[in-house]
């Protein structure tokens, strides 16, 4: 796994062995950065369920003011830590050590606005909707700000988002993969 484009374009980043985690794969990657590149231009974005940090590493690559990675996993943890060093992107970067329903609450806490915002939890939870639901309630987003999403159950999420007041602005396919965008009504 690399960073694709931007400062620390051809990076190559450190990753978490075993199966508890699931990198995005250059071939997600690169288009949904494509897709949300005109976004990223001193944003705040909020990588949740962070893994490897590449999702925030990648947006300050290209722009972004300030990546917050989210991630409960001790050994994640040092992973994103390192990738962060790797990058020379440690003044760019808040690393929050804790679920993502802590991470939500300490954001609203600070009253820190995020722009752009990813969630990417593991397969086979609820975590997307139960993080939809925190946001919603402690209001960490910017009016115009965007919301992706990565599944591998497209129409149960798709089902249950229609009862929260989230748009679906875009859908996208990749293999199994499929992210939705999101912005709040």
């Amino acid at each position: 796994m690399r960073i694709i484009s931007g400062k620390a374009r051809g990076t190559k980043l450190f990753t978490l062995d075993g199966i508890n985690t699931r990198p995005t794969l250059d071939r997600v990657k690169e288009p949904l950065f494509n897709i949300l590149n005109f976004k990223l231009k001193d944003a705040i974005v909020l990588d949740l369920f962070a893994g490897s940090g590449a999702l925030g590493l990648e947006s300050i690559s290209r722009g972004a003011k300030r990546a917050i990675f989210g991630e409960n996993n001790r050994e994640a943890k040092k992973v994103i830590e390192r990738n962060i060093e790797k990058t020379k992107f440690k003044d760019n970067a808040l690393l929050i050590n804790a679920d993502f329903k802590k991470v939500i609450f300490f954001l609203s806490e600070k009253n820190i606005k995020c722009d752009v915002v990813f969630i990417d939890p593991p397969y086979k939870t609820d975590f997307i909707m139960q993080s939809l639901i925190e946001i919603n309630k402690y209001d960490i987003l910017n009016d115009d700000s965007i919301l992706v999403l990565e599944t591998d159950e497209p129409e149960r999420i798709k089902q249950k988002i229609s009862n929260l007041s989230f748009e679906i602005i875009d859908t996208r396919k990749y293999g199994r993969v499929s992210l939705f965008f999101l912005k709040q009504n």
